[in-house]
């Protein structure tokens, strides 16, 4: 256990990479199979289930500490976050209460068993470790115990790690670790065994790549003849495996999604093994229908034929990962485009497939005009690869652009703060938007990211003092600040307020310019939700 939380402190104290895969490597290579499988099971991003709500947790503090519960709640409003506070206001010990045992000792005998309690016996298992804990073994708990213990760390430092304990390619690494994985010293041995693992039956995903924002000049991409260009369609992620006549579809945020669309295959495409990598769209008369659409069939674990007549979807294909248990990841997009075009129509004939165009074009400008056309098409814009890339792992700039088009705005003006989490857990950094209706400020969008930390800083000493009224960690403030807020897109809601709901909204620039009264009427995005719903 100790050494679990010197990683865990290792991690969050240092800015250098090569310090973090440094203390992760030292980490894997000496902590036991099992201690380290678990830690690669939360460095991975995965998560217990919720085992106690963090309202159960707050409430057993202020009985156990006899806290008044306004003393509680004013600290929650400068901390932002139950566990950590609770871990603030427990008295510190000076270091951890069993030495002795293994972090995965320490889940087995205080963390798991606590499922199985009734609210007395957890709420008396839970003090008696508060009582003995150090801050930080304290602040684990409390995250495990509610599902919400993240490591700040990303996937591809973990496996640069992983690798140079192991001595192991990344690359290896992460298509071993990717789709469901229970944590155990078999699991984590499997995964740093040396020897090749075969394909035939795994049904697991490879690592996907991910495109990167592009912003600039298309001329600082050279010659536009090294690239190509397709639409961004705006679906979810996803890759298809078929091996040995089993199916899987797993979504870019690990989750294994085939029950949602089990219409995308049929008995011809599962006489081969394959991976393909694409986009599950609602797609009806050669053209997708709004996100908005495929939202319905999130989700569902059975899916009515009347569900699939209604939204009507289709797996729009990017690329072929692996035929016939061969990996094509190292060969150049070029190639790998080839081969799409011909296991496609000649053998995996499917009506509900459809490769994704690609678009003409022999200069930059073109390509301009392209991305101009895509909202017409209900597409985000244009991507760019270059026809020499292979298909990395993660976030790797420079052979992948989305080229979007311009993101939607509008100016709202700040009713609402309340504290962020991690080290903005002591600031006001998430916001509450609102634009007129009527005579009337109605909440439209909540947003956390955009403003620099010099700005951060600036409002929050401005929320502080033009507070109106406190609910909670959350405070109602002056309507006087007006941001420009950029978004996605823009739908009808009946969960919210004003009847619409952004998709992905961010602020864009603090408006000091212009005063509260000049924010912008809902019957502005009613407009923009009109010309959307037009071309849909």
């Amino acid at each position: 256990m100790e050494s679990f939380l010197k990683l865990i402190e290792q991690l969050d104290s240092s800015t250098s990479t090569n310090q973090k895969v440094e203390a992760l490597a030292h980490y894997f290579v000496n902590a036991s199979p099992v201690d380290a499988s678990w830690m690669l099971f939360f460095l991975s991003g995965h998560r217990l289930k919720r085992l106690i709500s963090s309202r159960k947790l707050y409430i057993w503090c202020l009985e156990w500490l006899d806290i008044p519960e306004w003393l509680f709640l004013e600290s929650y409003a400068q901390v932002g976050d139950t566990a950590e506070l609770i871990s603030l206001l427990i008295p510190p010990k000076p270091k951890v209460n069993d030495q002795s045992l293994s972090f995965s000792g320490w889940l087995q005998t205080y963390i798991l068993p606590l499922k199985d309690l009734t609210d007395e016996e957890q709420k008396n298992a839970i003090i008696a470790q508060w009582s003995k804990q150090t801050q930080l073994e304290c602040f684990v708990m409390n995250k495990i115990l509610t599902g919400s213990f993240r490591i700040g760390v990303s996937h591809l430092l973990t496996l640069k790690g992983l690798e140079k304990a192991f001595d192991i390619p990344a690359a290896h690494l992460s298509h071993r670790l990717s789709g469901e994985w229970t944590p155990s010293a078999e699991a984590f041995l499997e995964l740093i065994s040396k020897e090749n693992h075969s394909l035939s039956t795994s049904l697991n995903p490879y690592p996907f790549y991910l495109a990167s924002p592009f912003e600039g000049d298309l001329t600082e991409l050279e010659e536009p003849s090294e690239w190509a260009a397709e639409w961004k369609w705006d679906g979810i992620r996803a890759q298809l495996i078929c091996r040995n006549g089993k199916i899987a579809i797993w979504s870019r945020g690990n989750d294994l999604i085939t029950a949602s669309f089990p219409e995308l295959f049929n008995d011809q495409v599962m006489q081969h093994s394959y991976v393909l990598d694409g986009e599950i769209l609602v797609f009806e008369n050669e053209r997708p229908r709004p996100f908005a659409n495929l939202q319905k069939r999130l989700g569902r674990k059975k899916v009515t034929a009347a569900m699939q007549t209604q939204y009507p979807v289709a797996f729009m294909i990017y690329d072929v990962l692996e035929w016939d248990s061969v990996d094509l990841r190292s060969l150049p997009f070029s190639e790998r485009r080839a081969k799409l075009n011909e296991v496609i129509p000649n053998v995996l004939q499917n009506d509900l497939w459809h490769i994704s165009p690609l678009l003409q074009f022999t200069s930059w400008p073109e390509v301009l005009l392209l991305r101009q056309q895509a909202e017409s098409n209900l597409t985000e814009g244009v991507m760019l690869k270059k026809l020499n890339s292979k298909y990395g792992v993660g976030r790797q700039r420079g052979y992948w652009w989305k080229y979007k088009i311009d993101t939607m705005t509008i100016d709202a003006v700040l009713i609402y703060a309340q504290p962020g989490s991690g080290y903005r857990s002591g600031l006001y950094t998430d916001y509450t938007f609102a634009v007129w209706s009527g005579d009337t400020l109605v909440p439209i969008a909540k947003a956390y990211s955009g403003l620099t930390k010099q700005e951060i800083a600036e409002l929050d000493n401005w929320i502080r003092k033009h507070t109106v009224e406190k609910f909670g960690p959350v405070r109602q403030v002056e309507p006087f600040q007006v941001f420009e807020i950029a978004f996605e897109n823009i739908q009808v809601s009946n969960r919210h307020k004003a009847g619409l709901a952004l998709r992905f909204p961010r602020i864009k620039r603090w408006r000091k310019d212009k005063t509260y009264e000049m924010a912008d009427h809902i019957e502005t995005l009613q407009e923009q939700l009109k010309r959307r719903s037009t071309y849909g």
